[in-house]
Parts: C-alpha cells; sequence; structure tokens
C-alpha cells in the first residue's frame, strides 16, 4: 500500500544537527538496555577473557626441570645455567651434598636429574626417567667445563676464542605472530560487533515503521536525519563497546604477560577500531536501506542477506590471510570495500603492508559508503511510508522522484 509522500522541508525550530543528536541520543538510550545488547558485550568479554586464560594454560605447559649438582660445583653450575639459556629452556640448578644425596634427590623426585661425580674425569647424569634434551644439557655444560679447564692448563684464555654470531633473518616472526593472532581474535569480534549494530539498525527501522512512529518522526525531520541519527547513535554506542573490550583485552593480555610488545599490540587495536568504524558506516547503511524495504521483522532475512554474505566472506578471507598475507586472495579482497576493514586489518599484523596499499583501500571504502549513502538515502526516503507488503528498489527510487 502507498502512503503519501513527504513533499517540502517539515518545519521545525530545531536545526539538522540538532535532530541528528537527539535521534542518536534516543537510539543510544533505547539499546544500551536491550539484553541481546548486554549480552553481547558479556559474551565478548567472557571471549577475550577465554582467550588469555588459554594462552597462559599453552604458555604454561613447559614446567622447570630442576637439575642437582652434586658437591655444589659452581662452575659447572654455572655452565648448566648458561646452556639453559642458549637453549631456551627453563632450568633450575640445586645445590646438593654429595653422590648419595643427588642420587637420593632423583629418587625422591626432588630433581628431574643430577650429575654425580663433578669433581672427576667421567662424570654422571642419573635421570629420572629418559629425556633427550636434559642429557644434550648436560653433556654441553659438562664439555664446556672441561674444556675450559684444558685450555688454561695450557695457558689459553677462552676469551680469546672465536664466537658465533647469530644473525636471525626472520627475526620478527615472533612479533608478527602476536600481532596476527590479536589481529584475528579482533576481527572475530569486529566481525560480531558489525553484524550485530547493523541489525540493531535494521531493526529499528522495521519497528518504527510497524509501530507507525516513523510518520510522527517524519512531521518533524527530513529522512535523511532519521537515518543518519540511527547510524550516529548506534555506531557511538558500538565504537564505545569495542573500545571497552579492547582495553580489557589488552590489560589482561599485559597482566597474564601473554604478549610481548604492547605498543605494537595498542597499534594493532587502533587500527581495528578505525577498520570498525569505517566498516560499521557502510553496513550499517546497507542494512537500514535494506531493511526500508520490509515492513516485517520476518522480512528482514531476506533484503538482508546479501549483505550479510559479505561480511561472512570478508571474515572467512580474513582468517586466511592471517596465514597467507601477501596471496592473491588476501591481497585483492584487501582493497574491495565490504572485505577490506577484515582483511586489511589482519595483513597489516601479519607482513608489511605498504602505506599507499591502506591508503588505497580507505579511499575506496570512502567512495562506497559515500555512494550508498546517496544512492541508499534515496531509497531510504521513496520506501520508509510504504507500509503493508515489501518494496522494491524501482518503487522506491520512483517514489522518491515523484
Amino acid at each position: 500500500m502507498s502512503a503519501p509522500q513527504v513533499t517540502g522541508q517539515p518545519t521545525s525550530p530545531l536545526s539538522s544537527g540538532q535532530l541528528v543528536r537527539l535521534v542518536a541520543a534516543r537510539e543510544i538510550s533505547t539499546r544500551i538496555r536491550d539484553k541481546t545488547f548486554i549480552a553481547s558485550s558479556v559474551l565478548m568479554v567472557v571471549l577475550i577473557l577465554g582467550v588469555l586464560v588459554f594462552q597462559v594454560v599453552v604458555n604454561s605447559g613447559s614446567d622447570t626441570r630442576r637439575v642437582g649438582v652434586a658437591g655444589g660445583d659452581a662452575q659447572l653450575g654455572a655452565a648448566l645455567e648458561a646452556q639453559a639459556e642458549a637453549l631456551d629452556l627453563d632450568v633450575e640448578v640445586v645445590d646438593v651434598d654429595d653422590d648419595a644425596a643427588a642420587r637420593t634427590a632423583v629418587e625422591d623426585e626432588e630433581v628431574d636429574a643430577a650429575v654425580l661425580g663433578t669433581g672427576g674425569s667421567a662424570p654422571e647424569l642419573v635421570l629420572r626417567e629418559p629425556d633427550s634434551t636434559l642429557e644434550a644439557l648436560v653433556s654441553g655444560a659438562v664439555s664446556a667445563v672441561s674444556l675450559g679447564q684444558v685450555l688454561s692448563e695450557a695457558g689459553v684464555d677462552p676469551a680469546d676464542l672465536p664466537q658465533v654470531t647469530v644473525t636471525t633473518l626472520d627475526g620478527d616472526s615472533a612479533a608478527d605472530t602476536q600481532r596476527t593472532v590479536v589481529a584475528v581474535v579482533g576481527v572475530v569480534v569486529l566481525y560480531s560487533l558489525l553484524i550485530l549494530f547493523a541489525q540493531f539498525v535494521a531493526q529499528g527501522v522495521v519497528e518504527e515503521k510497524a509501530s507507525r512512529v516513523v510518520e510522527l518522526l517524519l512531521a518533524t525531520m527530513r529522512p535523511w536525519q532519521l537515518l543518519a541519527g540511527k547510524i550516529l547513535g548506534l555506531g557511538v554506542l558500538g565504537l564505545g563497546q569495542i573500545a571497552v573490550i579492547a582495553a580489557i583485552g589488552i590489560t589482561g593480555a599485559l597482566a597474564f604477560d601473554v604478549v610481548d610488545l604492547p605498543g605494537e599490540l595498542v597499534g594493532t587495536v587502533l587500527w581495528l577500531l578505525f577498520w570498525f568504524v569505517l566498516g560499521y558506516a557502510l553496513f550499517a547503511s546497507l542494512f537500514a536501506v535494506a531493511a526500508s524495504l520490509v515492513s516485517r521483522q520476518e522480512d528482514l532475512g531476506s533484503v538482508l542477506t546479501p549483505a550479510s554474505l559479505v561480511l561472512v566472506a570478508g571474515f572467512i578471507v580474513a582468517v586466511q590471510a592471517a596465514g597467507d598475507p601477501d596471496g592473491t586472495l588476501a591481497t585483492v579482497t584487501s582493497y574491495v570495500p565490504g572485505l577490506s576493514p577484515m582483511v586489511m586489518p589482519v595483513r597489516q599484523a601479519a607482513g608489511e603492508v605498504a602505506p599507499w596499499e591502506v591508503g588505497v583501500a580507505v579511499v575506496l571504502m570512502l567512495v562506497a559508503i559515500a555512494l550508498v549513502v546517496r544512492l541508499g538515502g534515496r531509497v531510504y526516503s521513496g520506501a520508509l511510508l510504504r507500509t503493508g507488503g515489501k518494496t522494491k528498489l524501482r518503487e522506491a527510487l520512483r517514489a522518491r522522484e515523484g
């Protein structure tokens, strides 16, 4: 059924900015008490804390190995600690009175291994159970001490021997991995919030159409002001929610010592917030315009499916991009509006992305947002007062032109 079209500018003592802010404040106050919003906030926080706890459990899986040294040989103890540090092992050296006490300590499981006969020419390693790592560790330490003694007797200073310089070609791999994990978790949150808040916008549009509240609202404001207020209000709420979640995540990651690069972690999170703003502006506009074509909540799914599929595709590609950030699929989709808000932050975290690449992706997103707002605003304006069934795009555009 067609409703009469609103022509001309509605008279109002308030400016456009004030009207937009009023609608935005109304959306915030309504949705902040919504059970779905509260549940999603709690779920996101639980998700982040769960990931942090999982990382702590995984990282704590490598127990400290205790190695007893009979007779408290300080030189061998120092060599064991140096060897453990070189092999990146967590080893605690325990001084034991004599060989008998050292063997007993192993039998009583007070230590994992013990070195006996440290003063002789044939030291013995006693293990609680076979452990090739400890065998290599002790063998290396004993050899280092013996070599030092031989060199000293020969009048050669061990410090004068050639030292090996270690150069790691991929020294940033660990840092990249940490940033990638943060980015992937962030994209999960980003995807969830984009879906949630874009649907909030769509549901609000249909609710107002079904209850005829929109007719009262349009008596005092233009359709674009109503649309802008909805998008702005829920956008502020969504940005606040993701900022709180990000703050909790960063604080927890640093408190649990899950990450080693707090500065780069913050940078990754800030980029995620930036891409959320762009992604939300695009998808909220798309969802609002699509929702204006129907008058019942039951019909929302059919009009929201195309935009939802774009979000799903972006999420899938983003996860794939974590393993192959320079691949053709990840590179191309990181420029595609609608996909770039999820793919580009993962590429930025997982590898080197030139500033011009980010700039191109941002410009393309802004152009897409401008086109959606311009064309979508016409559809929204033409379809908003048409109730009784599903409105076709062509009908909405004609109604607006009329």
